[in-house]
């Protein structure tokens, strides 16, 4: 009876209202499905509202929607009102060959196998990835009979065999050029019946076997794989081939064969857009891998936050030069460069930076990021008393720093929050959460250069020297929360704390740092308008019960009184004219329907009819499933 007080998120931030053991579209859990739920009003144990605890399982397994990156539970503000979640890993399944791949560098080079055994039924698929025109993917003779694959031209892909009643062939024309040195399926099927190609998702093309005449495909010689006898070669990569559903091993063979080398290069022409973050793509002979070591993320695509839980009083600080390295060797380094010629500048000076992280706490106010200098510069990063967010730079050039004020939003609301930073010269851009990006500029004043960089703080400032006075205020006691996926130019301080890495002796701890992903960057969903938000507590036309605030004065105290009294009465009135109008209007005797029984709780016409008969099941079609692979 309207918006779901809890929901899941999945890939493209997209909201999902079933639950396991249910499917897309069914708002149920698998209790709901299989009708032996707690309270059979409801399609959840959940929904029971019972003192005790009641749990929904089940595993889901709709791969289009996973993996599940948030779970949103609600109406559970009410006393008494708890909620547990838990969320499993993904399970995988699938080829473990699927990257058995190789690569033919010369046009007269070729692997070999034993004769493929496909007299009635023939079933071969696998992927190609080339920049040539045309060549020979595979080929296996017999006396007259003959089966072969090849890319006849940029645009096409054929299927051609003889089993005696002449020579066949289907033809897959692409509409796009199909040596783009992308990845591209084929898959190819044989039977007493008829046959068929398909190329990626264009449509497949069939011929039908002829009623009579030969049906064995019978072949005598070796199957070659990547050339024929007096043909052109295939140029390029074959990978994941499988013959009546055995995946023959083309690295194997190609470890002993001259002209064709184990595994594919360039995958990351085809999947380096799946290292996201800025990690790199690394070329591997069997696949590929991200390198996250100038990130501030982890994982197998650079998408895993590292982040830390901080306690009171707890500081980490990254010096941006080595213990014992001097002034002259800094110089040379490249550890606060973006790439850019203009940040290695050999004055020490920064003439841009980029930060990010994020955050949650509900203390302040706080020092959450500081960078001081070897001269009087600094940029910090904030949380004022009234929880909100400040940004301070001094770069010299004016008597006070400058301020960027971000009014009206309480980031110490326990939250987390991400705050993306971005100077160059005079310009700033700011960006928080999924809000749009802020534009600010430096005062025409103020110098642009970053001066010799010395160290970054995390949480507290423990400097030598003279510190900004709001800044010292701010320091005491420190922050509380969680700081995640910290990253200054290329430096990454959580990480190289948390991390063993080369940047590890730049790092120095106060305190117990405990790796903590509760300061993860929230996901980019536009929030909830307070009309369809069920639990929105800012609302002001939400009435909630006593919520710990004391009534400030006598005023409002007697005003409360008033308005209650002024509503019993109205109660009382309205119980009244009820009673009455009930009593003049009372009819003697019933009377009977045939509507189903649990018509007057249905969500519709249909789900009355599915509570009413015992026959009917809602089943989920087992073809249908998809897995995550």
């Amino acid at each position: 009876e309207g918006n779901p007080y809890t929901w899941w998120v999945g890939k493209a931030n997209e909201k999902h209202y079933y639950w396991g053991g249910s499917g897309p579209g069914i708002q149920k859990c698998a209790c709901g499905i299989e009708r032996n739920c707690t309270d059979p009003k409801y399609y959840c144990n959940c929904d029971a509202d019972h003192k005790q605890w009641r749990k929904d399982s089940g595993m889901l397994s709709y791969k289009e929607h996973l993996p599940v990156s948030q779970v949103v539970v609600g109406d559970v503000d009410r006393p008494g009102s708890e909620a547990k979640v838990s969320v499993g890993p993904v399970r995988c399944q699938g080829d473990r060959n699927y990257w058995n791949a190789a690569s033919f560098v010369t046009s007269s080079s070729y692997l070999h196998f034993s004769t493929f055994q496909g007299e009635t039924s023939a079933d071969i698929s696998f992927y190609f990835k080339t920049s040539a025109s045309d060549g020979v993917f595979l080929e296996n003779l017999g006396n007259t009979d003959f089966i072969k694959l090849e890319l006849k031209s940029a645009t096409e892909v054929s299927f051609s065999f003889d089993v005696g009643n002449g020579p066949v062939e289907i033809v897959v024309r692409s509409p796009n050029q199909l040596n783009d040195d992308q990845w591209h399926r084929v898959n190819a099927e044989r039977n007493v019946q008829q046959a068929s190609l398909q190329v990626d998702q264009l449509p497949l093309e069939v011929r039908k076997a002829p009623t009579e005449g030969h049906t064995r495909l019978e072949l005598y010689s070796q199957l070659y794989v990547g050339a024929a006898g007096g043909q052109r070669g295939f140029l390029g990569c074959i990978r994941s081939l499988r013959m009546n559903g055995v995946t023959l091993d083309l690295e194997e063979r190609a470890k002993v064969t001259p002209g064709v080398k184990p595994g594919c290069s360039g995958h990351c022409t085809s999947y380096g857009m799946y290292c996201a973050n800025g990690g790199k793509c690394v070329e591997k002979y069997n696949g590929y891998s991200c390198d996250c070591s100038n990130t501030a993320y982890d994982g197998p695509f650079c998408i895993k936050d590292v982040g830390a839980f901080f306690e009171e009083g707890m500081w980490l600080r990254y010096n941006f030069h080595s213990p014992g390295t001097s002034m002259k060797d800094v110089v040379s380094r490249t550890l606060l460069s973006s790439a850019d010629p203009e940040i290695t500048a050999p004055d020490l000076s920064l003439n841009k930076e980029e930060l990010s992280f994020s955050f949650s706490t509900t203390k302040s106010p706080c020092v959450l990021l500081y960078v001081s200098s070897y001269t009087q510069d600094f940029m910090a990063v904030l949380v004022k008393p009234s929880g909100n967010l400040q940004i301070r730079y001094s770069l010299g050039g004016t008597k006070k720093p400058y301020n960027i004020d971000i009014e009206h939003r309480n980031m110490a609301n326990g939250q987390p929050h991400t705050v993306n930073i971005t100077r160059n010269g005079h310009d700033i851009v700011l960006q928080l959460d999924h809000y749009p990006p802020t534009s600010y500029s430096l005062p025409t004043t103020s110098d642009v250069q970053f001066n010799s960089p010395k160290a970054l703080f995390l949480g507290k400032v423990i400097e030598i020297g003279k510190i900004d006075q709001d800044i010292y205020k701010y320091n005491t006691p420190g922050f509380t929360g969680c700081l995640s996926r910290v990253q200054f130019n290329q430096i990454a301080p959580l990480k190289a704390a948390l991390r063993p890495t080369n940047a590890s002796s730049h790092v120095h701890i106060q305190g117990e740092l405990v790796e903590s992903n509760c300061g993860a960057s929230p996901l980019t969903i536009p929030p909830m308008s307070a009309a369809t938000d069920p639990w929105h507590l800012d609302s002001a036309s939400a009435d909630f019960p006593y919520n710990g605030q004391a009534i400030a004065d006598g005023v409002n105290r007697n005003s409360a009184i008033i308005g209650g009294v002024i509503a019993v009465v109205i109660f009382t009135i309205l119980c009244t004219l009820v009673f009455l109008i009930r009593y003049m209007f009372r009819h003697k005797g019933t009377y009977h329907t045939n509507e189903a029984k649990g018509a007057e709780s249905a969500e519709s016409a249909d789900a009355a009819i599915m509570n009413n008969d015992p026959n009917f099941t809602e089943t989920i079609d087992e073809s249908k499933k998809e897995w995550l692979i």
